[in-house]
């Protein structure tokens, strides 16, 4: 079965709890990860291998290592596709997507990454990472919410998202405007457009009529689903970059802990998470009225003591939550 797609909108939190970068390294394989880092998109040196080598081995990842094609015969290198085919998770870093599109899709470095994830390996990828995930891909183009034509170009991708088009940094850049116009010239395509700090995750589940593809949100902002399966639009006759009509364009804006079946394309009810230290105040809570109803019946505790018993325990639970979120990264 295919593995996990982590599809970032950029911009992930690297100070702080690092909550995406972290279910990457868990989807990996935790303690086992053997992650490779493809930084071909951007224009950094070897600072931006550095800031995800030490990110990934500060969560646990057992081996970083680096495939890093500066052109199309460098991606042909089979001792680059192998070391692809021996990692557990892929990691796509930022940058031009155009660059790294340009330099890796239909070579044997290309191949291995669609290889790897259909063989169940996890595959992330940060901005123009995420962009390259899908079967179409957003070149480059300007920001706005109104859809013109020609406001944007699109180039293949990698395709381990297909009849998609991702979009990123998206409500950051004001980008409603051009992935409204790839679809509305593209109405078989569903239109991703992800947050910065956000995470669209895709897992292949097996149900009674088949594999569906189910995405669940992950981050602080939202992930923009457009269906235009219904649309109405006059883009193939819209000149040069005069305003598009896209009408019937069904719109989700899914923030964390959403979920959506892109196969059916609807929305899933959403799981109820518990916190845990709510939940654990709960049962505290639960024992001291249990308590006191048992000091009552036998009549041997005035109000007092159990006022003061109260307090205590109060303060008990205060400590404890306090230990835990001070434990917590």
């Amino acid at each position: 079965m295919s593995g996990p797609l982590m599809i970032i909108g950029g911009a992930e939190d690297k100070l702080r709890k690092r909550r995406i970068l972290r279910e990457f390294v868990s989807a990996a394989g935790g303690l086992d990860a053997r992650i490779v880092v493809i930084p071909t998109a951007s224009s950094l040196g070897q600072e931006i291998v550095d800031v995800y080598d030490a990110l990934f081995r500060a969560e646990g990842a057992a081996e970083v290592t680096v495939v890093r094609p500066h052109s199309r015969e460098e991606a042909c290198d089979e001792e680059l596709a192998k070391r692809i085919g021996e990692a557990s998770g892929i990691f796509m870093t930022g940058g031009n997507q155009l660059k790294l599109s340009a330099i890796i899709c239909g070579t044997p470095v290309g191949a291995a990454i669609v290889a790897a994830h259909e063989r169940g390996v996890a595959v992330a990828g940060t901005s123009a990472g995420a962009s390259i995930q899908s079967s179409h891909m957003v070149a480059f183009g300007v920001g706005g919410a109104t859809p013109k034509q020609r406001m944007t170009q699109v180039a293949a991708g990698l395709g381990l998202l297909q009849s998609t088009v991702i979009d990123q940094h998206f409500d950051q850049r004001n980008r409603y405007g051009r992935l409204l116009m790839i679809v509305s010239q593209s109405p078989s395509l569903l239109g991703l457009g992800v947050d910065e700090d956000t995470a669209a995750i895709v897992e292949t589940h097996e149900e009674l009529d088949g594999p569906h593809e189910i995405m669940r949100v992950v981050g602080r902002g939202s992930v923009t689903v457009m269906d235009p399966a219904n649309l109405v639009t006059n883009a193939y006759e819209a000149k040069r970059s005069a305003p598009i009509l896209a009408s019937g364009v069904i719109l989700h804006v899914l923030p964390d802990g959403a979920r959506f079946d892109l196969t059916t394309r609807t929305l899933l009810p959403t799981v109820q998470v518990v916190d845990p230290l709510e939940e654990l105040e709960m049962a505290e809570a639960g024992q001291d009225l249990r308590q006191m109803a048992r000091d009552i019946a036998a009549a041997d505790a005035s109000p007092t003591s159990l006022r003061r018993r109260l307090r205590r325990s109060r303060g008990a639970r205060r400590t404890i939550r306090a230990d835990q979120e001070k434990n917590t990264p």
